[in-house]
């Protein structure tokens, strides 16, 4: 039987993202992350359009070698260290070529794994639909875990500044969810998914409404329940943000020096204090400082647009 791409309409939409027979192992001590998993149709949607790129044709190279009955193990290895993330979805893939793949993790999304190689997982079933998953599962895995180690890093980074790390809405298109998932893994927080989940006012949009003034009075008077956060590109701009009552304040681009007097302004706001959030030209290099500076939040897009996929590979079992 030729391997094809599955249907997305045939794919359970409503299943665990987490579809793994879990092999008994030393617990291993993780900093509090939430680990809480990708939407299942999320994972079920970005697994469709991987499997029906790279299977557009099927698999005739693993179709003439092996015969539908041959058997195969696979041990899944991580090659450097890093925060694991998206075990669950490489079971995804395999469920969605056949269900008869069995895959038995060794270790938990979340974990960082400085000692490598190491082994993740076990992976055993008709050697054409492994075969057939293999790219897939490792491509998925390797960005997944890249962004979890990264946004690892960063947090590490700022310990004991008391500034959290948010990422932002740049991910790669169709992989959001997964992405922020992994972001979650690695011990930083998630900002808006859609721009559903919050109101944030930003540069072209107050250059089209008119100002923060005429903005913010905008949507107040649509009387949204959203909170309210407005892009400040100058201290004048912060000033002009408190006066307007926002719920939090955007410092776009700032340097560190005008940062901490943002910072100064806000917690000094009438009627208590009014959130602030770095953002814009932020790197690895420069966390720290940022994070000194007294702001509550950090967003980094980096941690979604650049991070290096951590290196994972298939090998037979031996």
């Amino acid at each position: 039987m030729k391997t094809r791409p599955p249907d997305v309409t045939s794919l359970p939409l409503d299943a665990t993202p987490l579809p793994i027979d879990r092999a008994p192992v030393a617990p291993t001590p993780v900093a509090a992350r939430d680990t809480r998993p990708p939407d299942p149709a999320a994972v079920a949607r970005v697994v469709a359009a991987a499997l029906a790129e790279d299977l557009a044709a099927g698999d005739p190279t693993s179709e003439g070698l092996f015969g539908p009955d041959a058997i195969c193990e696979m041990t899944l290895l991580q090659k450097e260290p890093g925060v694991v993330c998206g075990l669950g979805v490489v079971a995804a893939v395999f469920a969605a070529i056949d269900p008869r793949v069995v895959v038995t993790a060794t270790h938990s999304d979340g974990e960082h794994l400085a000692t490598v190689p190491a082994e993740l997982a076990r992976v055993a079933g008709p050697a054409r639909a492994v075969l057939a998953g293999e790219r897939t599962a490792l491509n998925l895995l390797g960005r997944l875990s890249g962004i979890a180690t990264m946004a690892a890093r960063c947090v590490a980074e700022l310990d004991g500044t008391g500034a959290i790390l948010l990422d932002t809405r740049k991910t790669t298109a169709g992989l959001r969810d997964l992405e922020k998932y992994a972001v979650r893994c690695g011990g930083a927080r998630n900002h808006r998914l859609n721009l559903g989940e919050a109101l944030l006012v930003k540069d072209n949009h107050l250059r089209l409404a008119g100002g923060i003034p005429a903005a913010v009075a905008r949507l107040r008077d649509a009387r949204s329940k959203l909170s309210l956060e407005v892009e400040a590109e100058t201290l004048d701009d912060v000033r002009a943000a408190l006066a307007a009552g926002v719920d939090r304040i955007l410092l776009d681009n700032m340097t560190t020096d005008q940062m901490r007097e943002a910072v100064a302004l806000c917690r000094g706001a009438g009627g208590g204090a009014v959130e602030t959030e770095a953002s814009g030209g932020i790197t690895p290099a420069n966390l720290r400082e940022v994070g000194e500076t007294g702001v509550d939040y950090i967003s980094m897009g980096a941690l979604t647009h650049s991070p290096k996929a951590l290196d994972v590979s298939f090998e037979v079992a031996s």
